[in-house]
């Protein structure tokens, strides 16, 4: 298999969008960020939404962050911050968030991280999504060293 820089997947449905969120269940951990790009409705929370309830291993309620602008939640190995900064007006509210601490401490999932500005983590996993004839694409790259060859191996998951 070649690994590349960019690894970019077809999810055709939200179950293949679900599927590449439980796969990002089982590789991040804490210290990782994934910055989720794409429009309104482009599936960002849906697929965040997919990873903290198989980090949670239960079918929690995750609401959109889009009003809260941050919902926290507690896994067994890590705390995970759910993030909508689309909001934000400048990147010195990221700190009035607490995000700061989050991202070295536990695994934060930014949409709208454009709102970040320095505050971004070199070690981010870039996520971006866009509509793709009758799904979605994501196009994964980035993240710690080792992290986007492991997505790339693992989805789509083999049952």
């Amino acid at each position: 298999m070649t690994i590349n820089t960019v690894f970019t997947c077809h999810l055709p449905d939200d179950a293949a969008t679900t599927a590449l969120g439980h796969v990002l269940a089982t590789l991040l951990q804490a210290g990782d960020t994934v910055l989720l790009r794409g429009g309104i409705g482009a599936g960002k929370t849906h697929l965040s939404r997919a990873f903290i309830q198989a980090k949670l291993g239960r079918a929690e309620d995750v609401p959109s962050p889009t009003f809260t602008l941050v919902q926290t939640y507690d896994a067994e190995d890590c705390e995970i911050w759910h993030a909508d900064l689309y909001r934000l007006s400048h990147p010195d509210e990221v700190l009035e968030l607490g995000l700061e601490a989050a991202l070295e401490h536990g695994i934060c999932l930014i949409e709208w991280p454009d709102r970040l500005g320095e505050f971004a983590p070199e070690t981010a996993l870039n996520i971006a999504l866009c509509a793709k004839a009758e799904g979605r694409e994501a196009q994964v790259s980035g993240g710690r060293a080792g992290l986007l060859q492991a997505i790339q191996k693992a989805y789509p998951p083999h049952e």
